[in-house]
């Protein structure tokens, strides 16, 4: 027989991360990444939120127009 383990009470609420969310965006950052730690730690990353392909992407094209020979 497989048991699951019970995830525990967690450390924060959803209302918790939207109140921290809003204050950021409230001061004038932008928001690229909202993280949680399982301590309940909110961690909240500015910018602009591209995903990080389409930052490889810009810095691959950067070098290779560096590079063009």
């Amino acid at each position: 027989m497989v048991r699951k383990m019970a995830r525990g009470p967690l450390s924060f609420k959803q209302a918790d991360i939207t109140r921290a969310t809003k204050a950021v965006i409230a001061a004038g950052v932008k928001v690229a990444r909202v993280e949680v730690d399982k301590a309940g730690k909110i961690i909240i990353i500015a910018g602009e939120g591209g995903s990080p392909a389409d930052d490889l992407d810009a810095e691959l094209a950067d070098f290779e127009a560096r590079h063009e020979g």
